[in-house]
């Protein structure tokens, strides 16, 4: 997960400062040290030379023990560990330190500075006659060289036999306890640590508050400003003055903000026009669509209304023939009494008849009746066996039989019945007009597999109908029909209705064979049902 930038900055800040300190502290601590060693062996060197000068006139007059006298007192002060003599020939002559007796060689690392070379030095500067080491103890010493010149008044003086051309007669070697330099070292570490920390930490709290009131802040209500227009929250402007750079990217985002803000407002205008458009469109869509189901039920009416007249003459007739026959039979004095059964029989036959005739007119009247689009419980089988019925005249002229396969227990369909019966209508019409001498449909009906539908199927046997025309069959006003047989809208009236009710229409064919509709519907359709789709056809 990525870390946050504020974070980063102080972390960088931090380690920038600290790494800067550090060899601040370290440059500081070393420079310090440096001189307070030089200083220490500026001292050994003015203490060495004082001891010699102090020394020179009694060692002049051959008054030795008073020399080292002198010595072993200036031995005893605070930080002077320990004072040597050794003559030019490494012999130690004299030493603070009883019975201490050694001969130094020339190629020791004491002697390094006067006897590096082939040639022994006789002037030295003062920071290659002062060296520091670490005694058996482990406490630092600083020891200083000082050489023993042979001067005029001491070659020519009678008592010593050190001629002339010997320039030095020995060294002093004087030993200084570093102990107290080393505890003001490790007290100007400890300050210089302390006061390092202390200026670590509140640069540390410096840089925290200046990053976080200068770049965290400014950066979390960018941060929130992106959030809000993404969300769509567009009347929250972003205000930043911390710097010249996030105050102009903040203005940049208000620019976009005020567009997209505006561009919003006239997308809203433009989908309210729309959706009103829709509504209206719709509404002319429904309008159409109702007046093109019932242009459809007329002209079904209109193809019904011949075979009806005929199924309607054969009863009439009959009613007509059995009117004049109970007419012969009845007299002046009444119905002769040997005829009253045959009378009663022909009434009988008449009261059958008109039955018959009222019952096709009942249907008629029901099927061609305009009524207002209503949803309630309907059973679709009876929906079926009524509209077989009434065109089943029309069907006997064609010679085409009806099979019915009704489902027993069928649930019922909340639906427009009367649509529905024009849907069972044109699909059996239909099928009939696509027979030729003769034929077969049959219709079916059953539950869904998933038992929140049912299925209605018309098939028939008739002509099929050609796989290039598959797809053209719902398209408005198509038809294979010969002119002045049909415009069209038939099957386009049924994808209608049956894509109002929520459901759904296929067709299997097979030319020669016949074709086969299958009408799924729910038993619940959606509410409130959706508009009429856009037009499709018939044939």
């Amino acid at each position: 997960m990525p870390h946050r930038l504020a974070s980063k900055l102080i972390l960088a800040l931090a380690l920038i400062v600290l790494i800067v300190k550090t060899f601040a502290m370290y440059i500081n601590v070393t420079s310090q040290e440096a001189r307070l060693l030089e200083s220490m062996t500026l001292g050994a060197d003015q203490l060495s030379r004082s001891i010699t000068s102090a020394t020179w006139q009694m060692m002049l007059a051959d008054r030795r023990d008073a020399a080292y006298s002198v010595m072993h007192t200036i031995a005893l002060k605070q930080g002077i560990d320990r004072i040597r003599m050794f003559n030019k020939d490494g012999e130690l002559m004299f030493s603070t330190v009883p019975e201490e007796r050694i001969l130094v060689d020339k190629r020791a690392e004491v002697c390094n500075p006067c006897h590096s070379s082939s040639k022994p030095l006789v002037k030295v500067d003062v920071p290659n006659r002062a060296r520091t080491f670490r005694d058996l103890d482990g406490r630092r010493k600083m020891a200083m060289i000082t050489p023993i010149y042979n001067e005029p008044s001491c070659s020519n003086a009678p008592c010593h036999a050190h001629p002339a051309s010997v320039s030095v007669l020995g060294v002093l070697d004087l030993g200084i306890n570093l102990s107290r330099v080393d505890q003001e070292i490790a007290s100007i570490r400890a300050r210089t640590l302390g006061l390092g920390l202390v200026e670590v930490v509140l640069i540390g709290i410096f840089a925290v508050f200046f990053t976080r009131h200068f770049v965290e802040t400014p950066i979390q209500r960018l941060i929130d400003g992106t959030r809000a227009i993404s969300d769509m929250k567009l009347d929250q402007p972003i205000t930043i003055h911390s710097s010249v750079e996030l105050e102009e990217l903040s203005h940049s985002l208000n620019v976009m903000r005020e567009r997209l803000q505006a561009a919003m407002a006239e997308k809203a205008q433009f989908t309210q026009r729309l959706e009103s458009k829709v509504e209206e469109r719709t509404a002319q869509l429904r309008a159409a669509q109702q007046k093109l189901i019932q242009t459809d039920r007329l002209a079904s009416l209109g193809q019904l209304a011949a075979s009806v007249a005929h199924e309607i003459n054969n009863p009439v007739s009959g009613v007509l023939n059995l009117a004049m026959l109970m007419q012969r039979i009845l007299k002046d004095d009444g119905i002769p009494p040997g005829r009253v059964d045959e009378f009663r029989r022909y009434l009988g036959q008449v009261a059958t008849e008109t039955t018959r005739v009222g019952r096709i007119v009942s249907d008629l009247l029901s099927f061609s009746r305009r009524s207002k689009p209503q949803s309630a419980e309907a059973d679709l089988n009876a929906i079926v066996t009524t509209t077989t019925s009434l065109v089943s005249h029309k069907l006997d002229l064609a010679g085409v039989a009806v099979d019915l396969d009704l489902a027993d227990g069928l649930p019922a369909i909340r639906c427009d019945a009367s649509q529905i019966q024009q849907v069972v209508m044109n699909l059996v019409l239909n099928g009939t007009e696509s027979i030729r001498g003769g034929g077969r449909i049959t219709v079916r009906t059953r539950t869904a597999a998933n038992a929140a539908a049912v299925v209605l199927e018309v098939a028939d046997t008739g002509a099929g109908i050609p796989p290039e025309l598959v797809s053209k069959i719902f398209d408005p006003f198509f038809t294979t029909k010969e002119e002045g047989k049909g415009v069209g809208l038939g099957l386009a009236v049924v994808y209608g209705i049956v894509n109002a009710h929520g459901g759904e229409i296929e067709v299997a064919t097979r030319l020669g064979e016949g074709s086969a509709f299958r009408v799924t519907l729910p038993l619940r359709p959606p509410e409130p049902a959706p508009p009429i789709a856009e037009a499709r056809g018939g044939t």
